[in-house]
């Protein structure tokens, strides 16, 4: 097992390196250069060619690609992603705070996501075919087909404007992770539920399942072994939530004013704020490679027939 994961682990190396390059590029590729992005940035009114060389000078954007690039990750894998072009702040004081009210509003959304996965999956699993079980999965599929936004401005014409029950925006306290979390679960719940559900009726004709059955075993303690049988399934899914959550919430963030990285994320691009686009796709994309390296690592330790693949 532990030579499985070293090798699922290094195979996230190189695509490490390719995200870095990519995103690295981010501040090459863009339509306005650096250098007269930062002097908007200060306010300066007519960027002239002396001006601009200056600032180009000063970044550093007359070396080399490759060495300017050596440098960069060097310093990321610091923690050091340079300065805001717009606040003049190190981007990591910007980044810390965003990342860890993003992470709140991920750890309540997917403990919703868990517990109603699992609820649901079991309700349906054992009522298959009838017509709870056909409106529960009618509902959940309703709900991952529509757009978080308009699911998120219904919710706070209901709940929030004509119910006064909870607010409409801000991180205030508790109640402010209602509707945030209740949008960011909806989607995906819907989804995983469908996976455990699926699994527990295949897991009704286990060669397990029937001897238990055949022994007497309580239908309670059969069911259990079916659920804990599902989860094998679907744990390396849910470690894959995590990182899709963090990406789900450019939308739920700005819809609800949330204080965290897809606000700032969303700034900063309006704003042209590149080293701060550079380290949000960096985060991002570096939590998909390492969840998904989790997630398969998880499921082979859970299913040993997995770690033959790689």
């Amino acid at each position: 097992m532990l030579r499985y994961a070293a090798r699922r682990a290094l195979a996230a190396v190189p695509l490490l390196a390719a995200i870095s390059f990519l995103a690295f590029l981010l501040n090459q590729l863009a339509p306005i250069e650096p250098a007269v992005a930062v002097l908007h940035a200060q306010g300066v009114p007519q960027a002239t060619e002396e001006l601009i060389a200056a600032k180009r000078t000063e970044l550093g954007l007359d070396r080399p690609l490759p060495i300017r690039y050596a440098e960069w990750l060097l310093s990321a894998l610091k923690l050091d992603f340079g300065q805001s072009y717009v606040t003049g702040q190190p981007v990591l004081a910007l980044l810390g705070p965003a990342l860890l009210h993003t992470l709140q509003l991920a750890a309540v959304s997917f403990a919703v996501i868990v517990l109603l996965s699992i609820g649901l999956g079991v309700f349906c699993a054992l009522r298959e075919g009838t017509r709870l079980d056909q409106g529960t999965r009618a509902a959940a599929f309703f709900l991952t087909a529509l757009p978080p936004y308009l699911l998120a401005a219904g919710l706070v014409w209901l709940l929030s404007v004509k119910l006064d029950l909870l607010p409409t925006s801000g991180l205030g306290g508790p109640a402010s992770f209602v509707l945030p979390a209740a949008v960011l679960a909806a989607g995906y719940a819907g989804v995983y539920f469908r996976v455990i559900r699926s699994s527990m009726i295949a897991g009704r004709h286990d060669d397990s399942i029937l001897y238990g059955r055949a022994c007497g075993l309580p239908e309670r303690t059969l069911t259990l072994r079916m659920l804990v049988q599902s989860l094998r399934l679907t744990v390396p899914i849910f470690a894959m939530a995590v990182p899709i959550l963090l990406g789900s919430t450019v939308v739920v963030e700005n819809v609800f004013a949330w204080p965290g990285l897809g606000t700032m994320s969303v700034k900063a691009i309006l704003s042209r704020d590149y080293p701060v686009i550079q380290a949000f796709v960096l985060l991002l994309a570096s939590a998909f490679v390492l969840f998904n390296a989790a997630a398969d690592i998880v499921g082979a330790m859970l299913d040993p027939r997995l770690r033959k693949e790689l």
